[in-house]
């Protein structure tokens, strides 16, 4: 799932293949008003197999997803040809499991797949301009991979339990730590791009540090419902405020100090 930086609009994918797009109501809507068949505003079809992720470019009204099918594809929501390019995997092996778009170059595309691969695809010509190196280190399936918002870094995660830093000029490992009891299966990257917020099938949320690259803080956040537990992290937009959501069918809100004062808020 993503959203438009404006709050106005919703994408999601599912097991299906198909990617909705939502219109958001209002928050003054009444929760027992009855079902708006116009918030559905749209059905992206052409995938043939699960949907792992999707990431919205707002600049240019476009949409990623990567699908256990072993295809990434490119679409244009609203558009007569909604359908842009469908890029396929590397090798026979390999299914993409996450994508972002590249903040600082936005015709650049993060990929990663199952096996400890990861690349950044230029959108025109769909070829792969960078492949990151894990060196010798298995790092197995990568669940998310993120571009920072200003700085040229790529982060990773994944089952291997470890949050990996990389130089998107060079493609070479910046830092790596071992960062769950767990595997990974979410982050999250704040809008100023100063803190880092990961979640585990441990059970647990970290908050960390993206320059010093430290553990802020921790929080028991779900429990466990056939070995998986978090299952997705986000942090508000405009306040200090972190969100999760579980296995445990549970979707949580909290306010974490440590992001409140360290990000100068008062709220």
């Amino acid at each position: 799932m993503d959203m438009s930086p404006t709050g106005d609009m919703c994408y999601t994918g599912g097991f299906d293949g198909v990617i909705c797009c939502w219109s958001v109501p209002s928050v003054n809507t009444d929760i027992y008003d009855t079902y708006d068949a116009k918030v559905l505003t749209e059905k992206l079809k052409g995938h043939t197999d699960a949907v792992w992720s999707i990431a919205y470019h707002s600049s240019d009204n476009r949409i990623v997803s990567a699908s256990a099918d072993g295809t990434i594809r490119l679409w244009e929501p609203g558009s007569a040809d909604t359908l842009v390019k469908t890029f396929g995997a590397p090798s026979a092996n390999l299914r993409p499991t996450s994508v972002d778009f590249v903040s600082t170059e936005p015709q650049q595309l993060l990929t990663a797949y199952t096996r400890s691969y990861a690349s950044v695809i230029d959108l025109e010509t769909g070829r792969t301009v960078l492949l990151f190196d894990f060196g010798d280190e298995d790092a197995g399936r990568i669940t998310k991979i993120l571009s920072h918002p200003t700085m040229p870094v790529t982060v990773t995660a994944g089952d291997d339990r470890k949050i990996r830093y990389f130089d998107n000029n060079t493609g070479k490992l910046i830092h790596g730590t071992v960062a769950h009891v767990e595997a990974i299966s979410s982050l999250a990257i704040d809008p100023n791009g100063l803190y880092l917020l990961s979640g585990s099938h441990d059970g647990s949320l970290r908050l960390w540090n993206m320059e010093k690259r430290v553990c802020l803080q921790e929080i028991a956040a779900h429990r466990k419902k056939f070995d998986s537990a978090v299952m997705s992290v986000a942090f508000h937009p405009s306040r200090p405020l972190i969100g999760s959501a579980g296995a445990d069918g549970l979707a949580k809100v909290f306010a974490s100090q440590k992001y409140a004062h360290t990000s100068g808020s008062d709220s």
